[in-house]
This record gives C-alpha cells, sequence and structure tokens, in this order.
C-alpha cells in the first residue's frame, strides 16, 4: 500500500467509528453484529483491515484467537485500546495484499468494509486464499449503495462528503452481490451464501470456502 493511501485513512482514524454509525446508522451495523454472531467455532481468524476494531470484538467471541491487521499505524493505534480488554486478540500491522504470514495458517479470513475501498480487491483476495487453509471460511462485509432508494442514497452520500470528502477514484461505493461473488471465486473460492443486509443503509454479506 501507497503511503499516500496510508495517509488517505489515518487521518479519519480518531472519529473512525463514529463517522462510519453517522454515514451509514446503527441499524445496518446491529444487523451485521446479528449476522457475525451466527458465525461459529471460527478457530484461528486473521482479519484484514481492521480499521478501529469496531468488528473485531463482535467477531472474537467464537475465534479461538483474532490477528486483527491494518496498514494504517493510526487506525491500529485506536484498535489496541478498543480491543485491549480481549485476551485472545492480537492487534498488528499488515499489507492486506501482501502479508507475511505463511501458506495456509487460518481458518477464518474475515474483512468487513475493504474490499470496496482498495485499489486491487483481487491482489487482496488472493492473499487471503494463499494464508486460509483449505476448507477454510472467508468471511467479507461490505457497505454498498446497491439497491437503495435513490433519496436515500444521495443523503448517504452527501454524510459520507461531509466526514471523509471525495472518495479515491477507485471506490465501488455500490458493489452488487454479483460482483462481490465474481471476485471471491475468481480467485478460487467457493460461495456458499452472499446477500444483503439492512433495510436503509445496506451491506453485502458473503460466506466462502476455499476449495
Amino acid at each position: 500500500m501507497s503511503e499516500l493511501k496510508k495517509e488517505y485513512w489515518g487521518k479519519f482514524a480518531q472519529t473512525f467509528s463514529e463517522d462510519q454509525k453517522y454515514i451509514v446508522g446503527e441499524a445496518v451495523q446491529v444487523a451485521i453484529f446479528n449476522k457475525l454472531a451466527e458465525e461459529r467455532e471460527i478457530g484461528e481468524t486473521i482479519e484484514l483491515g481492521c480499521g478501529a476494531g469496531f468488528y473485531s470484538g463482535a467477531l472474537v467471541k467464537n475465534a479461538k484467537h483474532l490477528i486483527a491487521t491494518d496498514f494504517s499505524d493510526e487506525m491500529l493505534a485506536i484498535a489496541k485500546t478498543q480491543l485491549k480488554e480481549f485476551r485472545n486478540i492480537t492487534v498488528q500491522k499488515a499489507d492486506c495484499e501482501n502479508t507475511s504470514f505463511p501458506a495456509e495458517k487460518f481458518d477464518t479470513v474475515f474483512m468487513a468494509n475493504l474490499l470496496h475501498v482498495i485499489e486491487n480487491p483481487h491482489k487482496c483476495l488472493a492473499e487471503s486464499h494463499r494464508i486460509l487453509k483449505t476448507g477454510g471460511l472467508l468471511l467479507v462485509i461490505g457497505y454498498t449503495s446497491h439497491s437503495m432508494k435513490w433519496f436515500k442514497k444521495i443523503k448517504l452520500i452527501v454524510r459520507f462528503m461531509r466526514k471523509w470528502g471525495k472518495p479515491p477514484r477507485y471506490f465501488e461505493g455500490k458493489m452488487s452481490p454479483d460482483k462481490l461473488k465474481a471476485l471471491v471465486k475468481n480467485v478460487g473460492f467457493e460461495v456458499n451464501e452472499v446477500q444483503i443486509l439492512g433495510a436503509e443503509s445496506k451491506a453485502l454479506y458473503l460466506k466462502g470456502r476455499k476449495k
């Protein structure tokens, strides 16, 4: 990841979780938390792009151990503070496109709101495939404006711009279930489930396995 990209996300670290809640609303976040709670016995888990650790605490309850990673030092500093109460979480720096972990190390790879904000999601998914055990679980969450009513979508964009300004040119804010499914399948995963969560603001939830 370039220094410019690190700087872009790092400057939002202090208020990142609060900003996300303001932009998408609490209801869709609750729906995601409830869905994550259904994932049982996920074993040795790595989270790519953990940000400030907003979803890490929900996921770790069913994990043997969670390594929460991000490429932003500012985000990691906030995540370490937010997650300090969890004994089975390790927070460390890693590039989601090129980690230092050995092949087939993890039972589960998890990412929330990552693929649609990075320039090369294929690289991230290929790296996920490499470090995941055969038969291992892939969990992908991503906010999306796909299937939102147009006036709700406009309001969402206004809130985003108010907090974070103009997004990078590669930002994919309206990713569809079909596009996400295709991205995941193209690197060798089997897709078991993909759905849209939320009543007003929306999020994609994908569950797959390494063949």
